[in-house]
């Protein structure tokens, strides 16, 4: 079973006696959980039919006893056990029972981050049809997983805003979730978020101004950085993050100088190093800007702007000074 399988038998009001959410994506694992819980019992009858334990904080008596509790005044209760991978050995014994038969008017669900799939109690609950892991999202599933998020708030994303929503909030999960949701409502009635729609609602966010102070940079254009500098600066953004942002930026550039170099074509350069279709042309014309020797003179600029602001220089002067130098040379305009 997947998600999307749970979605629609959720929406048929098909459940499972057990259910076992896991996996290391904690926000996903959670929001399927809530979904099991918001269907499964009214608002209304929570108090009476919906019970949640803690694995490291309760007995299995207590949750056998309770599972085999009939709803009051209701079609099912639902029983959560969260923390399930922290349920003690003897606990884990004593739920083998249950899972061989369970009641069919409770729905018993288990949430777990990291469960020893080799207990038997946890083998036994990944056979089970209820039993869903959700997997890390790396770079190449992210701009799915957006516009899936857009679809259900029947928007269309193009791929270009989704791309730019990835790079800049990464793997976070619940921040995509909500960008993506502040994009729909900024649409209005409009059927699409565009990419400047995605720019337009991310232009505040620290992790953008420092994309655009790293894409200024990399196109040695002064007046854009240092205006773009000035206002991170003004907004209480510290140094030593401004830094790290340029750093990770111009490693990057970097290994696509490199690779440049070796003659390779862009979109080789662009699997390797797993750069979306959108930044690749944009990178690849900061890295013709910067051979190589210029790029290890700007890693030593950045070393040692990070040991004067640690050792009290202003970070205003600092800053301000790798900018001019690296856009310039350090030759007078």
């Amino acid at each position: 079973m997947n998600e999307q399988e749970l979605e629609k038998q959720l929406a048929r009001n098909e459940f499972q006696p057990i259910y076992f959410l896991y996996g290391e994506e904690p926000f996903l694992v959670e929001r399927a959980g809530r979904l099991i819980m918001d269907k499964g019992v009214d608002p209304a009858m929570r108090d009476f039919n919906l019970n949640i334990y803690y694995g490291g904080d309760c007995r299995g008596t207590e949750i056998l006893d309770t599972a085999q509790t009939l709803p009051m005044f209701a079609e099912r209760r639902v029983v959560v056990v969260r923390q399930a991978d922290k349920l003690p050995a003897a606990t884990q014994e004593g739920l083998l029972s249950y899972l061989a038969n369970p009641c069919p008017e409770t729905c018993l669900l288990f949430l777990a981050a990291k469960p020893d799939l080799r207990r038997k109690f946890f083998a036994e609950l990944k056979k089970r049809p209820g039993s869903l892991e959700f997997k890390k999202l790396y770079e190449n599933r992210l701009t799915p997983f957006i516009t899936a998020e857009a679809a259900g708030h029947g928007k269309k994303i193009e791929s270009s805003g989704a791309e730019l929503l990835a790079f800049l909030v990464g793997n976070n999960l619940q921040e995509l979730v909500s960008q993506v949701e502040k994009a729909s409502l900024y649409v209005g009635n409009r059927p699409a978020i565009t990419l400047e729609d995605v720019r337009s609602i991310v232009s505040q966010s620290k992790s953008f101004s420092a994309f655009e102070l790293a894409r200024f940079l990399g196109e040695k254009n002064l007046s854009r950085a240092m205006g773009t500098l000035q206002a991170m600066l003004q907004n209480g953004e510290e140094a030593p993050m401004i830094l790290g942002a340029l750093s990770s930026h111009f490693r990057r550039i970097w290994r696509i100088r490199e690779l440049a170099d070796r003659k390779l074509p862009p979109a080789e350069i662009g699997a390797q190093l797993k750069i979306s279709s959108y930044f690749l042309g944009e990178q690849l014309s900061q890295a013709k800007r910067y051979p190589v020797g210029e790029l290890r003179d700007l890693f030593e600029r950045f070393f040692r702007c990070d040991l004067a602001v640690k050792t009290g220089a202003a970070a205003a002067t600092v800053l301000q000074g790798l900018l001019y130098e690296t856009c310039t040379g350090g030759r007078e305009r």
